[in-house]
């Protein structure tokens, strides 16, 4: 062990007339302990709502959606294969959506509606996941029963969101009519036909609660009077972080005549949004742990003062200000190694508990969840923990300089 190392490690037992420099030099690693599990914590809070919001938006937004420049896609089966052929995607969904009004006869409410294959393993394990009430498999059943003019006045069955069931004042099997505005040639004219509602669903996002309509999707290209076509496909992704490279290739399979876009582009405001709070949040707890490293300019300054005699020894028998400037450095490192080794278990043991014992409670209604969602990750402990240590190292820089340049002759003679 070098010589440097091993004065660095003896100045940190403090004797008895050095104990306000040991118990300063305590509070310092303490106070790095809490900013970097502070930091880690919030960290993985944030990245926990950020994945959920993101698996939610994602489950009922394509990740990947093609649509034609011509019109309504009529090749679609086509179309789907050949992305699929494209490294990255996991999947196709083709649909079909459009705006409507229904109506519950208590109440009226403006919908979007989307025409999907319920039994397609996209639409099962996106808005599928979400059905408290009712099948999504109810949809590509035919209607049984009649309506309210006739055996003949169901046109089939509709999943709708919790939100809009209560603004409608209906529940599971109730009768719903839909009226969407329908062009033909250059006539504007309405369609309106009577569903069965065959599931509800609960997203925990109020905008596809209360806004959604989900239909079989021949039902809906008979209903929107477009026979063998669909508005787009939906792809889904195997990789979310290889978004971009799998468009840029789809665009090069497809060519120009198909419009290519991603979810990054769907949601760039809540994307941008949160990689905003994150960096607000980052750079906050960050000037926490600075402040806290930055004491140890004090505690290594009285150190230095303390020990004016040890260093002028030290010179005298050969060290040189470099070993000097050295010993200071090791001590302030260590202190704040000591301090972020404490801080980055802390805050791992904090994630682990707000995981497994969800004992911090947040609105539903509001957020979706009922507990702190978090997702801790590897990189963002080891970064925290890497910008710890730097701050701690700039913290020793001017006091080792200091004890390195004071003359020996100074400290000995007094």
């Amino acid at each position: 062990m070098r010589f440097e190392l091993q004065i660095a490690l003896r100045y940190l037992r403090a004797r008895r007339r050095e104990h306000f420099i040991s118990v300063t030099t305590l509070f310092t690693a303490i106070g790095v302990t809490l900013g970097v599990a502070a930091l880690t914590i919030t960290l993985a809070v944030m990245s926990g709502f950020e994945a959920s919001l993101r698996e939610r938006i994602l489950t009922l937004t394509p990740q990947i959606e093609i649509q034609s420049l011509a019109g309504p896609l009529t090749a679609y089966r086509q179309i789907a294969a050949k992305a699929e052929s494209v490294r990255g995607v996991s999947g196709s969904d083709p649909f079909i959506i459009g705006q409507a009004m229904v109506s519950s006869g208590r109440a009226v409410a403006g919908v979007v509606v989307r025409g999907v294959e319920p039994g397609n393993a996209l639409v099962e394990g996106g808005i599928g996941r979400f059905v408290r009430q009712g099948s999504l498999s109810e949809l590509a059943k035919p209607p049984t029963g009649q309506g309210a003019h006739g055996p003949a006045a169901i046109a089939g069955n509709v999943a709708i969101g919790r939100e809009l069931a209560a603004r409608l004042e209906i529940g599971l099997g109730a009768q719903v009519t839909v009226i969407a505005p329908i062009i033909t040639g250059n006539q504007l004219g309405t369609r309106s036909a009577r569903f069965r509602v065959g599931a509800v669903f609960d997203s925990g996002m109020a905008y596809i609660d209360g806004n959604m309509v989900f239909m079989d999707l021949a039902v809906a290209q008979q209903f929107f009077g477009r026979s063998n076509a669909v508005d787009g496909v939906e792809l889904h992704l195997q990789n979310l972080d290889r978004t971009q490279s799998v468009a840029q290739a789809l665009r090069a399979r497809l060519g120009s005549s198909y419009l290519v876009r991603s979810w990054e582009e769907f949601n760039r405001a809540a994307a941008s949004g949160f990689a905003m709070l994150k960096l607000v949040y980052s750079i906050v707890l960050t000037l926490l742990i600075a402040v806290a490293a930055f004491n140890l300019v004090a505690t290594l300054i009285m150190v230095v003062m303390e020990k004016r005699r040890d260093v002028a020894v030290l010179r005298a028998m050969g060290a040189t200000p470099r070993a000097i400037r050295l010993i200071f450095a090791l001590k302030g490192l260590l202190v704040g190694t000591a301090g972020t080794a404490l801080g980055v278990t802390l805050g791992a043991l904090g994630c682990f508990a707000l995981a497994r014992y969800r004992f911090i409670r947040i609105p539903k209604e509001i957020y979706g969840i009922s507990a702190l969602p978090v997702h801790p990750s590897a990189l963002n402990f080891t970064a925290v923990a890497a910008a710890s240590i730097l701050l701690c190292l700039l913290a020793t820089i001017y006091p080792a300089r200091q004890a390195a340049t004071q003359p020996p002759t100074d400290a000995l003679r007094s």
